[in-house]
């Protein structure tokens, strides 16, 4: 079931950092695809060789570009796995406890990035109503 817009986005977020980024937004939501497809990679990787020492750096990095552009949901879940990770390193542990939400990470990216590439696109961007009165042409 896909999640709401409003709970995988903070658009005042978003909006800010669009307005703030301007026509550099389109790019550094590309940087954000490589670099997220690259982070929940890595801690998937993390997780299967239970290796919290790396689940942390590649939480963390994921949780600050996340929180950039507004991917509240997303920014929360991958600091989550960066504290529980930290934890798990401090008490020589293991991270089994947040394998379900490591296991939910990749389809909340996926749908989070969806969303904000739709609403980056161009005719996004240059959608005006026509409204009643107004001329076409």
């Amino acid at each position: 079931m896909a999640t709401l817009d409003s709970e995988l986005i903070d658009w005042t977020v978003w909006a800010e950092t669009r307005s703030a980024l301007g026509p550099n937004y389109v790019r550094i939501l590309g940087y954000f695809r490589e670099d997220g497809t690259r982070s929940v990679k890595e801690i998937e990787e993390a997780m299967r060789a239970s290796d919290p020492a790396a689940m942390v750096l590649a939480a963390h990095r994921l949780k600050g570009e996340a929180l950039q552009l507004g991917a509240l949901q997303l920014s929360l879940t991958a600091e989550t796995i960066e504290m529980t990770a930290r934890a798990c390193l401090e008490h020589h542990e293991t991270p089994e406890e947040i394998l379900e939400m490591v296991v939910a990470l990749r389809p909340m990216f996926r749908e989070t990035l969806a969303i904000l590439e739709q609403d980056a696109s161009p005719l996004v961007q240059q959608r005006q109503p026509l409204g009643f009165g107004r001329r076409f042409g």
